[in-house]
Parts: C-alpha cells; structure tokens; sequence
C-alpha cells in the first residue's frame, strides 16, 4: 500500500462489517489539482477509501493470512456527492461472502450521514508465494508491516 486513504478504523467486526473514517486535509497534495479553486476528494480516491476499508476487514478476519488483498471489480459505483476539505468521509464495508480467493463486499461512503459514495467491490486475496516460492520472505514482510499499520489505525482501547 503506497498511500493510506483511511485515516483510523471506527469499529470492526470480523467477518461482518467496518467502519473506517478519511478526514479530508486541504494539505492534501492531489487537492491542488483536483480543482483548481474548488478542491474536492476525486472520485477514484472514494473508490480507493472503501477498497482500503475492506481489505482491512479482509485482513482483520483472516488474521493476516495473505499479502495481497487487490480491487479485482467494482460494480453499481455511484457517486451522490463531493467530499470537500474538512470533511471526514466514513466508510462502512460489509462483507457479503467469499469463493476461493475472491472476497465480495458493499460498500458505503458518507458525510454527516448523507451517502457521497457507494460500490459493491470484488476483492482478491493471494500471496506472492503462491506463483514464485522464492518470494515467501516478501509475502511475511507485508503482512508484518500490515499488521504494525493496522495497530495504528484500530486502537479499540483508545476509542472506550
């Protein structure tokens, strides 16, 4: 994961569902560019906010058991509304089953309760390892470096 697009994991039931919250910075780089006097989150990034959400429930569930959790198809993507700076867009992923390495999702994006976004998202899970035997120390890097982002990001103590 080059960029983090969910800023902390809000709850999380394993298996069933997560909420995760993005909140939009005018510090922001792609903001700049993505209007030029009127900045709002593109749409590609809402996209990406939920994907992100519902890896980390993926991973959550499965306790880490792949390096790769990959958007494979996003289908009856709609998008309602803008999620401009100060905003927080909170993202709510659940999962509605799984076939063999392919995850099904729906997903839900809003501000102040109001949908911005929402997909329903295919997502696939493997590792590396599995088509190149040589990479199994790669595929346990990731996963411990997913694990050490996902401590910072799910801290259920500090939300109690």
């Amino acid at each position: 994961m080059r960029f983090t697009l969910i800023d902390r994991i809000l709850s999380l039931e394993p298996g069933r569902k997560i909420l995760a919250a993005k909140n939009l910075s005018l510090a922001e780089e792609y903001l700049a560019d993505h209007f030029p006097g009127f900045p709002v989150m593109p749409g590609v990034l809402m996209l990406e906010s939920m994907t992100q959400a519902g890896a980390w429930l993926v991973r959550a569930t499965e306790d880490f058991a792949h390096s790769a959790v990959v958007l494979k198809e996003a289908r009856n993507v709609k998008y309602t509304s803008f999620v401009e700076p100060g905003q927080t867009l909170v993202v709510a992923v659940e999962l509605l089953g799984e076939s063999g390495r392919e995850v099904k999702l729906r997903a839900e994006g809003t501000v102040d309760g109001q949908t911005t976004v929402s997909a329903r998202l295919t997502l696939e899970r493997y590792n590396l390892a599995e088509t190149d035997p040589r990479k199994r120390e790669t595929d346990e890097a990731v996963k411990q470096q997913m694990r050490e982002l996902f401590a910072l990001l799910y801290q259920p103590a500090a939300m109690a």
